[in-house]
């Protein structure tokens, strides 16, 4: 933690605050950023906007670990992704920035959560209440991915450079306890906040524009996911006094058609795009950009074997199939190809398809309506929520279809939920947790290349779906990984603390929900 690496504008403003009043008033540049000058309302386009891309883009690994997407054909094997011999440096990119020799960086959780916290900072100081209650929105999101990630992590102390270089790490569960203690305070300041002073809110916020009833939504429906990531926590034993805060707040969850989602104003030009269309793609110049993902069989052969619709709009025909019959081909994850002659990236399935990539300027979703609904539905038949626990799984299904875009979505979704196949049919599934574990299974088809993270959440918390492990040679034994390490820069900066957390394997270590 001691060389966390900022955002270019907070960096400037951290370094303006170390230096002398004397320094700059011999060298006042009045196009450098100031702390005065960092308003909420300039910062909070670029943390919403980091925030969407991190979720949209960073999670790779999930992908192929999960039967999502796999190495094209173009490309040899791909060590630790498919050998699961995780090491410090894997991913680190979640915890400090990553690229930061070129333009467009890889920006990590920490880096969102300290400008996060600075824009709370400057907000409080200005009684700008509704940036203080996004604030603690955000906070909830990048911690949440981090728990799911690493467990125990910097948190009280993480962000509170001038007092704690070497930040100490906090349990995983007292982490989560507090998100849903900032939830409540952001419930509240959401209720309350009078626009008019906040000024600029209404440009600022690039995903609900200052409607303070959507980000009321959004809260609640976060509160539900943390709820939900605790589920073999609680048992038979339902979280009520969070889902009395829920219900009391009585603006309920995002619905069908109420996808959060960012637009500052994506271009076709270069940096300007939409972050998953440039990254899985085409660039601006329109040069196919992604040759590496592919579709993974596991998924395919799921959707084209039950009458599934949505892989040709998850999916993408082959540039340049072999055959008719390989219009969409994919591949085994993990897979060593030694045949020179065997199909290419060209020959087969890109993993942004058209109903997911639909344009390059098109909005950055950041929390789906999708899997807003497969989160209510689980909740309902687990009696958390009160409803109809079939029909709300049919909402979530068909909400799918709607949100890909899919050509007469209902009643494509309607034909497809009628069947009688065990991997879509609500009366096959027997007991109560046959239904939780069919809810899973259809989030499951309902969110690749739009969340590929919460395969792996639900895999370690459910065991569901059984997806094959990879095949490479050097696999020795392995299996799909609990946890990533923590990253190497901690042992080289924060030694005492993470050492403190003592030997972890990402083959045996858990995230405390993953019983």
């Amino acid at each position: 933690m001691k060389n966390l690496k900022y955002s270019f504008l907070f960096l400037l403003v951290f370094l303006a605050a170390g230096c002398s009043d004397s320094f700059f008033d011999i060298n006042d540049n009045p196009n450098s950023p100031t702390d005065e000058a960092m308003q909420p309302n300039l910062l909070l386009p670029s943390v919403l906007n980091a925030t969407a891309t991190k979720m949209a883009t960073s999670y790779d690994y999930a992908a192929h670990w999960m039967g999502y997407w796999a190495r094209s054909g173009s490309y040899g094997p791909s060590n630790p992704l498919e050998n699961y011999d995780l090491t410090t440096t894997y991913e680190q990119d979640e915890w400090v920035n990553g690229n930061t020799t070129v333009t467009y960086p890889t920006v990590s959780w920490y880096n969102i959560l300290m400008d996060a916290n600075v824009m709370e900072r400057k907000a409080i100081e200005t009684e700008q209440t509704f940036y203080v209650a996004i604030a603690k929105v955000i906070r909830s999101i990048g911690y949440m991915y981090l728990v799911d990630q690493y467990n125990n992590v910097p948190y009280t102390q993480a962000l509170n450079l001038s007092e704690f270089i070497s930040p100490a790490y906090d349990n995983g569960q007292d982490i989560y306890n507090d998100l849903l203690l900032q939830l409540d305070e952001a419930a509240s300041l959401f209720a309350s906040a009078d626009v008019l002073v906040n000024p600029g809110i209404e440009d600022a916020d690039i995903m609900f524009g200052g409607d303070a009833l959507m980000w009321r939504k959004l809260v609640n429906t976060q509160r539900l996911k943390l709820l939900i990531r605790q589920s073999e926590i609680f048992g038979t034993t339902a979280p009520s006094e969070q889902l009395s805060k829920i219900q009391a707040d009585g603006s309920g969850f995002l619905m069908s058609g109420e996808t959060a989602e960012v637009n500052p104003g994506y271009a076709v030009d270069e940096y300007k795009q939409n972050p998953f269309y440039n990254t899985y793609l085409r660039d601006h110049t329109g040069t196919l950009i992604d040759n590496f993902n592919r579709a993974n069989n596991y998924l395919l052969g799921l959707f084209m074997n039950n009458n599934d619709i949505r892989y040709q709009y998850v999916f993408n025909e082959a540039r340049d199939p072999l055959s008719e019959d390989d219009l969409y081909f994919g591949y085994d994850f993990g897979f060593v190809d030694l045949d020179p002659d065997n199909p290419k990236a060209v020959n087969s399935s890109e993993v942004a398809g058209p109903g997911l990539a639909k344009s390059a300027t098109q909005p950055q979703w950041l929390f789906t309506s999708v899997e807003s609904l497969f989160l209510q539905a689980e909740a309902t038949q687990r009696g958390w929520l009160n409803g109809d626990a079939h029909q709300a799984y049919i909402d979530a299904v068909t909400e799918s279809f709607i949100w890909l875009g899919v050509e007469n979505a209902a009643d494509e979704a309607e034909d497809y939920l009628a069947q009688s196949r065990s991997i879509v049919s609500w009366s096959a599934a027997g007991s109560d947790q046959d239904k939780i574990n069919l809810i899973a299974t259809q989030k499951y088809l309902a969110l690749p290349g739009i969340n590929n993270f919460e395969a792996w959440v639900d895999y370690r918390r459910l065991g569901v779906p059984n997806v094959p492990l990879s095949l490479s040679p050097s696999r020795n034994g392995r299996h799909i990984p609990l946890r990533l390490l923590y990253p190497q820069n901690e042992y080289d900066y924060n030694g005492a603390n993470v050492e403190a957390q003592g030997t972890i394997d990402a083959q045996t270590s858990t995230v405390f929900w993953d019983k």
